[in-house]
């Protein structure tokens, strides 16, 4: 497959995304299909995003998610790769404590799956490559945007430039464009690194993920292809910087102190990756034919997995409203249709903010007041079936006000 293609962008598109990763190429493929004229600025070459050392994160996809990317065609090129999560256990460490939640309590599909972003980024620039409605500019970044009667006009780095009547910006919570339009963003830095690996194990995992939390950060295992697991474990900095250091050997024998010996003897694949964990959340998430979407408008903690799911509903959200807007013969910058995207996106995005954030400050302190009200809360939703369910259908992103192509 081509990973690359080189295009003139001397032009005028209906939309113009800033950020060739999971989310933009998501929003490209999303608008391509829908008739829509876009220009895709990422920049990096797109060859070195898909390079198997470039990214060694897994991502949670939601059922909701995955319906949409299956009404997109994309989630058969995913599919071989995918891992059905069945079960979920989360509890404390050194607690009796614990969350069983089962997908057979709300249906025969599973809660989601777990796919290397490596497959994602390979499905997802296979579905925009190709596509004459597309053009694509890499790499290359936006240096200027200044408004023009009826649009924007992006300045690149090399000297083209581009008219849009829309700009998306989907470069992630450290977003130089979002930075260049002047939308200020809050930052909550955890003080925790968030370390990520893959592991081969001697017992099937049965596709079950498990979230244990510690004082010092949480630890998580998600179900692989085959006998193989993904590790996220959010430490504090400086024991995150003490774990790099060791040897395989060592690491290996770390994870399984946390985690105990459930799935046999364990040993790493591959190199381990190190990411600072920071709270970002855009002061707004729109602007005068301006619109921000994913971790761009607020990048979330991994603490419950849903980022890139937070995401997909930005990006199915804007692109309904956009073809909606189009199909009329409207403008796809019409400020009708950002006021439309940014109330619809406003409740979704401020409550998974505030959930992961306060999770992971209540989880992060060992008090022993808060370690009883945590126990007695864990306790208290498992036994009761109906929160339990519906803390499954959220997780599954098939509840709220949601895109046409989500509901299934």
């Amino acid at each position: 497959m081509r990973t690359e293609r080189a295009e003139t962008v001397d032009r005028r598109a209906d939309v113009a995304i800033a950020g060739g990763g999971l989310t933009g190429l998501a929003l490209a493929a999303a608008l391509g299909r829908a008739g829509c004229t876009v220009a895709i600025v990422e920049q990096a070459p797109l060859a070195s995003l898909v390079e198997p050392e470039h990214d060694g994160r897994v991502t949670a996809v939601a059922l909701g998610s995955q319906r949409w990317l299956a009404s997109l065609g994309i989630w058969e090129a995913i599919a071989a790769d995918a891992e059905p999560i069945l079960e979920i256990l989360v509890g404390e460490a050194g607690s009796p404590s614990t969350v069983h939640y089962d997908h057979r309590a709300v249906g025969r599909e599973p809660l989601g799956w777990i796919v290397p972003n490596r497959t994602l980024r390979l499905a997802l620039q296979a579905a925009v490559f190709d596509r004459p409605e597309i053009a694509i500019a890499a790499p290359a970044r936006i240096t200027a945007v200044a408004p023009q009667p009826g649009s924007l006009r992006a300045t690149l780095d090399d000297g083209r430039s581009l008219r849009c009547g829309l700009l998306a910006v989907c470069e992630g919570r450290f977003s130089p464009t979002r930075d260049l339009l002047g939308i200020g963003a809050r930052r909550f830095d955890y003080g925790q690194l968030a370390i990520v690996a893959t592991l081969s194990h001697e017992r099937p995992h049965r596709g079950r993920a498990v979230e244990r939390f510690f004082p010092d950060g949480p630890f998580a295992i998600l179900p692989m292809r085959g006998r193989r697991s993904s590790i996220v474990w959010a430490l504090e900095a400086r024991k995150a910087r003490a774990v790099q250091a060791l040897d395989e050997e060592a690491f290996a024998a770390e994870v399984e102190e946390r985690f105990g010996d459930i799935l046999g003897g364990i040993r790493l694949e591959g190199r381990r990756w190190y990411f600072p964990l920071v709270l970002v959340e855009a002061e707004r998430a729109t602007g005068p034919r301006v619109a921000l979407v994913g971790d761009a408008a607020r990048g979330i903690h991994p603490i419950a997995g849903q980022g890139w799911n937070l995401a997909l509903r930005d990006v199915a959200a804007l692109a309904q409203v956009i073809a909606d807007h189009t199909a009329l013969g409207l403008d796809p910058g019409d400020p009708l249709a950002l006021e439309r995207y940014a109330a619809w996106r406003s409740f979704d995005g401020l409550a998974l903010v505030t959930i992961t954030h306060h999770i992971d400050r209540l989880f992060a302190n060992d008090l022993e007041p808060l370690r009883l009200l945590r126990n007695l809360g864990l306790g208290l939703v498992e036994q009761l079936p109906p929160l339990k369910r519906f803390f499954m259908r959220h997780a599954m992103g098939v509840v709220g006000e949601l895109p046409r192509a989500m509901r299934g």
